[in-house]
C-alpha cells in the first residue's frame, strides 16, 4: 500500500519547514519580487536526487549511508556526525520559535526557548517509539502550514502578488544586491540541506522501508521495549529476478512518496509564502532578515486582513518552528547514535545512546542561551560553513557508494548519476564562497 509508507518525505519537508520557508525566501520576496524562486526549485529538486540516492543503500542493504561510507574509512561516520552536530549546536530555531510566542502572550525569549528544549527531551525521550512520535508531530506540523496557506489564498494574497508570480519563470534573477552569501544559502539550503538529507537513511529505515525492516527501532528506554538484532551489519539483497521485482516496486514507492511529500510539499510552501509576504511586505523599509520579519509581516496582516489573521501568521510560525527544531535534535542524535553504535560502542544499546545525546544536545543549548548568547557570529558561521562543507563531501561518497558496492541491477542510472555529478559541483563551489565569506566575518568578529 503506497499510503502505509508515506512518513519519511513528510518529516522532511516538516523540519525543513522552518526559517527558510518564514523568513528567507518571503524576506527575499520583499525586497526583489519573486524572481528568485527559480532558485528554491533547483535547490529542492537537487535534494530530492540526493535523498533517493541516500534512500537507495538503505533500501538494498538495511544500513544508512553513514554506516556505508565507514565501509571506506572507519571514521567518515563519526566526521559526518560531529560536523552535525557542531553545525546544529546552537538552538536558533527554538529561539525563534520563542520569539514567535512573545508577540502572542508576551513574556522571556530565553525562559521560554529553555522550557521549549526541555519539552523536546520529554517527548523524544517518553514517546515508545521515536520515529512514530516524530511523524505524528511533523504531520500536525504540515497540516496546519498547509491550511493556513488555503487560509491565506483565500483572504491574503493581493492580485499584484499572482501577478507578480509568472516573473518567477519569466524574468528569473540572481540578485546580489541582497548579498551573495544570502543568495548561495537560499539556494543550496531550499527544502532540507547539511545533515538533514542524510537521516532519511534512518527514517526510512525505522518506517520498514525495504531491507530497513529487518533492523530494529529506536525505542524509549521508558517506555519502549527493546527490539532484538542479531548484528548492526546489513547485507546486500541477492539480485534474483523475484527480489529484483520487489526492488522495482520499492524503488518506485520511494522516489513517489519523495516527490509527493518533501518536493511538492517543500516547493509549494516556499512559493506561497513568498507570494504572501510580496502582497503585505513589499517595499517596506526598515525589514530585516531575521525572525524580526515575522513580527512586521504579521501586523501587517493584522492590518490588511483582520487582526484575527495576523495572529494566526504568528500561532502557525511558533508552533512550525518549534516542531522543526524537535526534528533537528532527533536527526542531530539519531545520526551520532548510529554512527557510535555501529562502529564503536557494539556492546551498547542504541536507544539509550540516542536520548544521551538528546539530552547532551538539550543541556548545550539551554546553556548557551541561557549564557546570554544572541545567536553568537561563531556559531551561525560555522553552521553556515559546515553545512555546505558537509553535502559537498557526501555527495561524491553517494556517487562512489552506490557504483561500487551495490550489485548492477540496482546502481544509478546515468542521469542520476549527472545529478551527483552536479550536486558536486554546486555544494562545492558554495562551500568555497561561504568559507572565503564568512571567514573574512568571522576574522573580523575575533580582532573587535
Amino acid at each position: 500500500s503506497a499510503w502505509r509508507i508515506v512518513g519519511p518525505g513528510v518529516i522532511a519537508a516538516g523540519v525543513g519547514l522552518a526559517s527558510g520557508e518564514f523568513v528567507l525566501y518571503p524576506y527575499i520576496a520583499s525586497q526583489v519580487g519573486l524572481v528568485f524562486l527559480w532558485a528554491a526549485a533547483v535547490g529542492i529538486v537537487t535534494q530530492w536526487f540526493l535523498n533517493m540516492e541516500i534512500e537507495r543503500y538503505t533500501l538494498a542493504t538495511g544500513e544508512t549511508a553513514l554506516t556505508g561510507f565507514s565501509r571506506f574509512w572507519r571514521h567518515w561516520g563519526l566526521l559526518f556526525a560531529v560536523l552535525v552536530y557542531f553545525a546544529n549546536l546552537w538552538p536558533g530555531w527554538v529561539s525563534s520559535s520563542a520569539t514567535m510566542v512573545t508577540y502572542l502572550v508576551g513574556g522571556d525569549v530565553t525562559w521560554i526557548a529553555v522550557g521549549m528544549l526541555l519539552a523536546i527531551g520529554a517527548t523524544l525521550t517518553l514517546a515508545p517509539v521515536v520515529y512514530a512520535a516524530l511523524e505524528r508531530v511533523e504531520f500536525v506540523k504540515v497540516g496546519l502550514v498547509v491550511l493556513f496557506i488555503v487560509v491565506a489564498v483565500v483572504f491574503a494574497i493581493s492580485a499584484d502578488g499572482w501577478r507578480e508570480l509568472p516573473r518567477a519563470v519569466t524574468a528569473p534573477d540572481f540578485p546580489v544586491g541582497l548579498g551573495f552569501a544570502l543568495m548561495l544559502s537560499a539556494l543550496v539550503f531550499a527544502g532540507a540541506g547539511g545533515g538533514q538529507n542524510l537521516v532519511q537513511s534512518n527514517w526510512i529505515r525505522d518506517k520498514g522501508y525495504g531491507m530497513g525492516a529487518y533492523v530494529p527501532r529506536l525505542v524509549s528506554p521508558v517506555t519502549g521495549r527493546e527490539e532484538a538484532a542479531a548484528d548492526t551489519g546489513g547485507s546486500v539483497f541477492e539480485p534474483t529476478a523475484e527480489n529484483l521485482a520487489r526492488w522495482r516496486r520499492w524503488w518506485r514507492l520511494a522516489n513517489t512518496e519523495q516527490l509527493v511529500t518533501f518536493v511538492l510539499i517543500s516547493f509549494t510552501t516556499i512559493t506561497l509564502m513568498s507570494v504572501l509576504a510580496y502582497s503585505t511586505v513589499y517595499g517596506l523599509p526598515g525589514l530585516g532578515n531575521s525572525v524580526a520579519f515575522l513580527a512586521v509581516e504579521g501586523e501587517q496582516l493584522k492590518r490588511t486582513v483582520a487582526p484575527w489573521f495576523g495572529t494566526l501568521f504568528w500561532v502557525i510560525g511558533a508552533l512550525s518552528l518549534f516542531a522543526a527544531a524537535m526534528g533537528i535534535v532527533d536527526y542531530t542524535s539519531r545520526l551520532a547514535a548510529d554512527v557510535l553504535k555501529t562502529s564503536y560502542l557494539r556492546r551498547r544499546s542504541e536507544s539509550r545512546i540516542y536520548f544521551g545525546l538528546v539530552w547532551g544536545l538539550v543541556g548545550l543549548g539551554c546553556v548557551i542561551l541561557l549564557a546570554g548568547f544572541s545567536q553568537p557570529l561563531p556559531l551561525l558561521v560555522i553552521s553556515a560553513c559546515v553545512g555546505g562543507l558537509m553535502m559537498f563531501l557526501y555527495s561524491i561518497l553517494l556517487l562512489v557508494l552506490n557504483r561500487r558496492v551495490l550489485p548492477a541491477p540496482i546502481r544509478p542510472r546515468a542521469y542520476r548519476v549527472v545529478a551527483l555529478v552536479w550536486a558536486v559541483v554546486l555544494f562545492g563551489v558554495f562551500s568555497a564562497l561561504t568559507v572565503w565569506q564568512q571567514g573574512e566575518k568571522l576574522l573580523e568578529w575575533l580582532r573587535g
